[in-house]
């Protein structure tokens, strides 16, 4: 290996380790404890490191959401290709996302909520978001056909969403749950 490839090596190392452990960091104690100093700290670098890597706390968290986006897309690809029909394949997809939202508060709201530099629906749109639409595309093109399916797409996406944000924040009961997503998912698929 040479010394060029070797450097590169590192310096992807610390990028991934920094942004690990951020993501960690925000989970036990949310962005707003998450400072480039603390970071710095805790994963036992100069913060001039930090910023050699990404231009601020900002960057870091879309980074992290990036990781999350990819994570979320093999979750619901696993979900949709396991199912034995079309039904069954959106259903584990509405269940797939759910349970991400739920185990993963910060991570999902890093994504979802937080305001990151990750361009949404564009030519632009990082991979990890392309594919994680695409498995949820996928799934509703399998029980209503080609009409309109970047919108029905989206209508589905934005009822998940919407169902998991009022459910975490309390505006909605939480044993009421898997009742909701049955009745998303039955009236998508009575298109």
């Amino acid at each position: 290996m040479s010394i060029r490839e070797r450097r590169e090596r590192e310096r992807l190392d610390r990028e991934r380790l920094i942004v690990e452990a951020a993501r960690e960091f925000a989970e036990a104690e949310g962005w707003d404890a998450v400072t480039t100093r603390r970071l710095a700290e805790r994963i036992e670098y100069s913060q001039p490191v930090l910023y050699s890597h990404f231009k601020g706390k900002d960057a870091i968290m879309a980074a992290v959401a990036l990781d999350g986006f990819a994570e979320l897309a093999a979750a619901l690809r696993a979900a949709r290709t396991g199912a034995p029909d079309a039904h069954t394949a959106l259903a584990a997809v509405a269940a797939a996302y759910a349970h991400f939202a739920e185990a993963r508060p910060v991570l999902y709201e890093t994504m979802f909520t937080r305001a990151v530099d990750v361009v949404f629906a564009s030519l632009e749109t990082p991979a990890p978001l392309q594919e994680g639409f695409g498995e949820v595309r996928a799934a509703v093109r399998a029980v209503v056909g080609d009409e309109e399916i970047d919108a029905q797409t989206e209508v589905f996406w934005a009822s998940l969403h919407g169902l998991m944000t009022l459910m975490r924040g309390g505006r909605l009961r939480r044993e009421d749950h898997e009742r909701r997503l049955g009745v998303l998912v039955d009236g998508f698929a009575k298109n």
